[in-house]
């Protein structure tokens, strides 16, 4: 996984004794993140903590020290906000670059020296971290460590100490990598943490504490009013601010509730359940036993059968417009995230009815149970309210929804050309927009318009009808994309032609355009490529220059608008005016060629739902390290191309070329109406 320490730690390795001499009572509550830990790694890291007297926070909300996997700043406040927690870095100010000589108590560096930076979210949408000043990481790193328990005048507790409070009154938050476990085991004492942290922030706000029961609340000792309505008092400042902020639209004056970079619903405390989770839960034959992928934890889709119909469909479709709102917002880690929930839950055989039950699917973690946990409670989640009654949410999305604009312009539409409806964008930016986005732009509705599934297979029986016409009639034409996973309607047409001579298929796409050109068929090119012919046809090489992600589809391909250009009263209209317009609709088509020698790949590659075919990709790199992609499989160590449909491809149809590729991938095969993952 990327940016995570690949080895396992040494707590994992098994349960060592207690080492003499390492106390972690001094540490402040340490809650574990959970991802990335395997089987029972996360309850054996617990043990070994509370062996050495940390303090586990029960409760998420008093954590100061969040412990686990996580290898970058980004994933760290993205496991931060999750937790519903607002924070803003802490940054080492220049002149405490310099590395410094150990000193006592009460020369020791003050947070006051350091500045603190906010996690922003840009404008195009993506949460980043301010980098630190310009020193080297050498002195960095020193000047973060001050004194370490080898050398502290007063022991390993108080030396601990400064590492993590470093003499501040500020609500200070840590998330630290899992492996400096490792480093204490090996040194039989505490170690300086900031070789390990990877994130320090200062906490705005905390998530509330967790509701007791009636019969804990008797027991429980009094809880401290006074700081409570501090705590109260901070909250009601910080939402105060947030909300007196609005977004001025300058050319017509009109005003919107603002949801600035980050819209404020998403960091507001989830809907008041009125039911603890714990009254979900029931003995164990209460509900089915997990399917056989759920207890072995097998976190890739491709390795599982996922159909389109799931019995926890209306949770998924929640689930769907947070996926939806984090993507407006190019969140690309949440986004991640809850394709991977989505898909799992998908998955899932069985009609959810515990938390328990949605905790043991991979990818789905505490956030996910309190969702759920909600949405049964209530019958909706507040989270999605505030998204769907969010007026800015709403015009990015329309935005969005114009073929050939991202999050990022739709965002930019809104938020630096004031533009709130089509219209804006025809009158004020037409001049501005590339030819895709003017065509989206023209073709609105009818691109939002669904296509049936007699329409598909007619639009791809006209293009073999052309294939053949140019080539023979052992030109193979397969209808990809939601088609082929049995969507009743699609959002466009994918269409994978291909020739079992190598030559026929060189070049192909261009003469299949222009003849359907000639014949009307094609109103429109929005882009046509031929990436493939001018590698000679062969699988993308292994170290592409190419973007990331840019390498998946480089197939010939040719991405068009489609309008079938005969109607009943055609003659008739045509007489009274020989510029009649044609009233049948427009469509979206993307005629992809593939060389028969990969065929497989290029069906496999264009099949499955969205998540699929991501895991399918990180299976391919982690489990047999290869690259896939939809024009062949490399070696990911000797850069080799890797053969599994043979030199000259597989004899059949293409449907059965992708079923020996996935024989060759050591996957089971998974019809493609079970590759509905998103």
């Amino acid at each position: 996984m990327d940016g995570i320490p690949s080895s396992k730690t040494l707590a994992l390795e098994s349960p060592d004794p207690i080492v003499s001499g390492l106390d972690f009572s001094s540490i402040p509550p340490i809650s574990i993140i959970s991802t990335h830990f395997k089987d029972d790694e996360e309850d054996r890291v617990k043990a070994m903590l509370r062996q050495h007297g940390a303090t586990l926070a029960t409760d998420v909300s008093k954590a100061k020290v969040f412990f686990g996997r996580v290898g970058t700043k980004k994933r760290a406040s993205f496991e931060l906000r999750s937790r519903k927690f607002k924070v803003k870095e802490v940054t080492e100010s220049r002149q405490d670059c310099r590395s410094k000589p150990a000193e006592g108590p009460s020369k020791r560096r003050k947070l006051s020296g350091s500045s603190t930076k906010p996690i922003t979210i840009h404008d195009n949408g993506s949460t980043t971290e301010e980098e630190p000043s310009d020193c080297s990481e050498t002195e960095s790193r020193s000047a973060i460590k001050g004194v370490t328990p080898a050398t502290s005048p007063d022991g390993p507790e108080q030396a601990s100490s400064l590492t993590f409070y470093a003499g501040s009154k500020d609500d200070l938050i840590w998330v630290v990598r899992s492996d400096w476990l490792d480093a204490c085991l090996a040194a039989g004492q505490l170690v300086a943490v900031a070789e390990y942290l990877v994130f320090k922030g200062i906490v705005l706000e905390r998530p509330p504490p967790k509701h007791k029961s009636v019969s804990q609340s008797v027991t429980a000792p009094r809880p401290q009013i006074t700081q409570n309505i501090v705590d109260r008092a901070k909250v009601d400042a910080s939402k105060s601010e947030l909300n007196n902020t609005s977004y001025q639209i300058h050319r017509s004056k009109r005003t919107l509730a603002s949801s600035s970079h980050n819209p404020n619903f998403l960091s507001q405390t989830a809907h008041l359940l009125q039911k603890t989770t714990s009254e979900y839960e029931g003995v164990d034959s209460d509900y089915p036993a997990p399917p056989e992928w759920v207890q072995k934890r097998i976190k890739y889709s491709c390795q599982r059968f996922t159909p389109a119909d799931s019995p926890n469909q209306d949770f998924i479709a929640q689930l769907k417009k947070i996926r939806t709102c984090r993507i407006l917002l190019e969140d690309e880690i949440g986004v991640r995230a809850y394709s991977s929930i989505i898909a799992s839950i998908a998955a899932y055989p069985y009609a959810l009815s515990r938390p328990r039950e949605l905790a043991q699917l991979p990818g789905c973690d505490e956030r996910t149970v309190l969702l759920f946990a909600e949405w049964r409670n209530t019958g909706k989640i507040e989270e999605v309210e505030k998204y769907e009654n969010d007026e800015e949410m709403k015009i990015m999305h329309s935005f969005y929804n114009i073929w050939g604009v991202g999050a990022k312009t739709a965002r930019q539409f809104l938020k630096k050309n004031n533009w709130t409806e089509l219209d804006d964008i025809i009158e004020y930016g037409w001049d501005t927009l590339d030819r895709v986005q003017q065509i989206g732009v023209k073709y609105y509705e009818e691109f939002l318009e669904g296509i049936p599934r007699v329409e598909v297979e007619r639009i791809a029986d006209k293009v073999r009808q052309h294939a053949v016409a140019l080539r023979d009639h052992r030109i193979t034409v397969t209808i990809v994309g939601g088609y082929r996973r049995g969507k009743p309607e699609s959002g466009d047409v994918d269409l994978i032609v291909s020739h079992p001579e190598l030559t026929a298929t060189s070049g192909l796409v261009t003469e299949i355009v222009e003849a359907l050109e000639a014949s009307e068929w094609i109103t429109h090119r929005l882009t046509t490529s031929l990436h493939n012919t001018h590698r000679n046809q062969n699988t993308l090489p292994f170290r592409s220059t190419k973007a990331a992600g840019a390498g998946f589809d480089t197939l010939d391909k040719a991405l068009v608008v489609w309008q079938d250009p005969v109607w009943l009263t055609k003659t008739a209209d045509l007489s009274n005016d020989p510029k009649a317009n044609n009233p049948n609709i427009h469509r979206r088509v993307d005629i992809i060629v593939a060389p028969w020698r990969t065929v497989g790949c290029a069906v496999m590659g264009w099949s499955g739902g969205t998540t699929f075919q991501r895991d399918l990709r990180r299976y391919a790199k982690k489990v047999k390290g290869w690259k896939f992609d939809s024009s062949g499989i490399r070696s990911r160590v000797t850069g080799d191309v890797v053969e599994l449909e043979g030199p000259g491809g597989v004899e059949g149809s293409p449907a059965d070329a992708e079923k020996v590729v996935f024989e060759g991938l050591g996957l089971e095969f998974v019809p493609p109406e079970f590759r509905c993952t998103n």
